[in-house]
């Protein structure tokens, strides 16, 4: 427990959240608000973590007075095996956790999916990417919001973006970034031929109040464009989808996600900051997964996973872990592959 100790840097966090509570007290603690959500949100995350290493510490103790009862005869080795393995599957969950420390992983996370090299195949395998996330989301908790849709010509898509509200959302989907390879026995081809498909995605933190990103109005243009949605059936008759450029990166946004066109100019500045934030945090950091470094083509040599349905298996490329059923990772069944990643990455 000592080990798991240092590894949550538990003693350092309570007596945080005991100095940050005091602050709270303050009477005038609430003048700033988003300095004091922010305080707020550290003393959550704080907590968090707290309470994950003193579950585990309570599940040990379990386990000692479990195996007491086993030499008096009062507990079976079976149930003393039993409860050790849920004590190793809890520790190895959460030293996969605890990988996530960065300040912008506890953010909600926006993912977007551009169909790539395959035309007609690739837009159908960006529809099933975005349904694998959409389920991964809806399983673990989090509310997935479709913020822009662009349908595909013949079937699928050709690009989507999914927002992910909820704790940690980025810091466990922020391996996603990079191309995804599907092969499979094409239902799009008479001739029963099997078929590459390639789709990229990108994944970006959303930032909240807590971070500060100044953005200036005369840096922005504007447009807008009627929004329609999946087939090609308009959400509504008006100008209701936005477009904005901030011309100082040349990055590019647009929403369509509500009817109001307010709304929807919200949101979308909400992206932007995200993708400048983003940008900031690519600045930063010395070293960048290479899918993150560089512009990367949707095509051969560029995927980071590769699902091959005919042969039962799904791949990641970097980690080397695999599985042999891929429903249930194409049915949201992602933490294998999230976990294999992160932990790999915090070897490196």
């Amino acid at each position: 427990m000592t080990l798991l100790g240092g590894i949550f840097d538990v003693d350092n966090k309570i007596e945080q959240i005991k100095d940050d509570e005091a602050k709270t007290l303050a009477p005038n603690f609430w003048d700033d608000q988003l300095k004091a959500q922010a305080l707020m949100k550290e003393i959550k995350q704080n907590k968090h973590w707290v309470n994950l290493y003193k579950n585990i510490e309570s599940k040990f103790g379990d386990i000692t007075v479990l195996r007491e009862f086993n030499e008096i005869g009062e507990a079976t080795d079976d149930e003393v095996d039993k409860q050790y393995r849920e004590v190793v599957a809890e520790l190895d969950e959460n030293e996969f956790k605890s990988t996530l420390k960065n300040e912008e992983d506890s953010l909600s996370a926006i993912l977007e999916i551009n169909a790539g090299a395959g035309g007609t195949e690739s837009c159908d395998w960006g529809s099933m990417l975005m349904r694998m996330y959409t389920m991964w989301g809806q399983k673990n908790g989090y509310k997935v919001n479709e913020l822009d849709y662009q349908a595909g010509d013949v079937a699928g898509i050709k690009s989507v973006v999914l927002e992910f509200e909820g704790d940690f959302a980025f810091g466990m989907l922020k391996g996603e970034n990079g191309v995804h390879r599907l092969v499979r026995i094409s239902p799009f081809n008479s001739q029963g031929k099997r078929m590459t498909s390639f789709c990229s995605v990108f994944v970006h933190p959303v930032v909240d109040d807590s971070i500060q990103i100044d953005i200036n109005p005369a840096d922005l243009d504007w447009d807008t464009f009627r929004a329609q949605g999946a087939g090609g059936q308009h959400v509504n008759k008006t100008e209701s989808a936005v477009r904005v450029t901030h011309r100082p990166t040349n990055t590019i946004v647009e929403c369509q996600q509500q009817r109001s066109q307010i709304q929807n100019r919200e949101t979308a500045l909400k992206m932007l900051k995200s993708k400048l934030y983003e940008l900031e945090m690519q600045k930063k950091l010395e070293a960048r997964d290479a899918v993150e470094a560089q512009k990367m083509k949707n095509e051969w040599g560029s995927q980071i996973r590769s699902y091959v349905l005919d042969d039962r298996w799904v791949k990641d490329l970097r980690t080397g872990y695999k599985v042999t059923n891929p429903d249930n990772v194409l049915d949201g069944d992602l933490n294998g592959f999230f976990k294999a990643y992160l932990l790999h990455k915090e070897e490196k």
